[in-house]
């Protein structure tokens, strides 16, 4: 006599479905699902390679905007946490192998931004969404003032997070909510939302843009790995959201500002120049030095974007950076001359033309942060940022092909 057993899925048998996923407003929160050190590197991805957002103090990253900018290797730590995620969310919701990832990105807010009652589909462009997935990097009171995250009806009617807390929730009428506006601080989440129709699955876009790149397994010093900026606009943060120049600040360079950093060429005075045919914004495109105080770090970045992630991995790892662990040279200080901090001077005055809004939307963001700059550490971590960026596109060039076998990104046990 052979007994057959039969799986029964919770899409099958509602009886297997958790009580809050059958309720009115279905919404469910996942406390510590993101470890520690996820949200900090995560932190660091947004913090090198954010642009403006949708929305006044808003701030994004999205994966095809890292492909779009040469770095797509930095989409590889989003993969398992995408998977994951949507796991989660088909078992809770009683629709396993239903999904389809329809957005992934990185969101903060700032000083000032907030949202009323809403939907995430309450327009006819977003009526795909059918749920969402927020991600907390950064803990309420800790990191970031105001900005929580309240549901109209049900409950929890407020949710308070401390960094790697999910909330997973429907996209629709049944979880209309809204977030307070920040007092201070920088609130960043991991967002996704997923839908139903395949049309609409991110996967395929993203293979799509990734197939177009020049993938090749970059060798020690190569430049294939170094970022390429995108066009200004998408970095200019001005009041009101102006569309010209003439006030407001460049994300990037208020990035480096608020650690303490000031870009350096030796090309700002030729462009001050009134016969010049160029601008600032073409300058940061190009080779740069980073000063700091009265030091000048004599090492050429390919760009503002290839600085700014260097900074910023810095930052990240420098708390925990054993000098052991760096290959040190002797650091290449200098004294900054009167001609070198007038170049800064000038770069300074028309990247960052609003100080006070930069201070306000920027410096607030800093809120709880701190880490003594080493110039010893310092030195010695662009090796470490090479290692680190060519780890990551070598496991990407590997993947890559099942890939676009399979027109979907996902995590390739078989691939080591």
């Amino acid at each position: 006599m052979f007994i057959i057993y039969h799986s029964v899925s919770s899409s099958e048998n509602p009886f297997l479905r958790p009580p809050m996923a059958e309720s009115e407003h279905p919404r469910h929160i996942l406390h510590g699902f993101l470890s520690p050190d996820i949200c900090k590197e995560l932190d660091f991805i947004h913090k090198s390679c954010s642009t403006i957002g949708y929305r006044q103090s808003v701030f994004s990253t999205t994966l095809s905007h890292l492909i779009a900018t040469n770095s797509p290797h930095l989409i590889m730590p989003f993969i398992p946490l995408r998977e994951k995620l949507k796991e989660k969310v088909e078992e809770f919701f009683g629709c396993e192998y239903e999904l389809f990832i329809e957005f992934t990105g990185l969101i903060s807010w700032t000083k000032g931004a907030s949202i009323g009652w809403h939907s995430d589909d309450n327009r006819p462009y977003l009526k795909q969404r059918d749920y969402a997935a927020v991600c907390y990097l950064k803990s309420y009171g800790v990191d970031f003032g105001g900005g929580l995250f309240h549901f109209q009806d049900g409950e929890p009617a407020t949710f308070v997070p401390m960094a790697g807390d999910a909330l997973i929730y429907t996209a629709d009428s049944r979880n209309i909510h809204s977030v307070d506006e920040i007092t201070h601080g920088e609130r960043l989440t991991l967002t996704l939302w997923f839908s139903r129709d395949k049309s609409h699955d991110e996967d395929y876009k993203l293979v799509s843009f990734l197939t177009k790149l020049p993938l090749n397994y970059p060798n020690t010093g190569s430049n294939t790995y170094l970022p390429l900026p995108a066009s200004q606009n998408m970095y200019w943060f001005s009041p009101e959201q102006s569309e010209t120049y003439e006030s407001g600040f460049d994300i990037r360079c208020a990035r480096l500002h608020v650690l303490g950093y000031q870009l350096y060429s030796k090309n700002a005075s030729f462009v001050a120049d009134a016969h010049s045919s160029r601008d600032f914004s073409d300058i940061i495109l190009e080779p740069l030095r980073v000063a700091r105080g009265s030091d000048l770090f004599d090492y050429e970045f390919a760009n503002i974007l290839h600085l700014l992630q260097v900074v910023q991995f810095y930052h990240w790892k420098a708390p925990e950076l054993k000098l052991s662990e760096v290959k040190t040279e002797p650091a290449k200080i200098v004294s900054v001359s009167a001609s070198q901090q007038e170049n800064i001077r000038l770069l300074k005055l028309e990247l960052l033309k609003d100080q006070h809004l930069m201070e306000t939307i920027f410096q607030s963001g800093m809120y709880g942060e701190h880490v003594e700059h080493d110039l010893v550490k310092f030195s010695g971590i662009v090796g470490l940022w090479e290692s680190y960026t060519s780890n990551l596109w070598h496991d990407l060039v590997l993947r890559l092909p099942s890939w676009i076998d399979n027109q979907s990104i996902f995590v390739d046990t078989s691939v080591e």
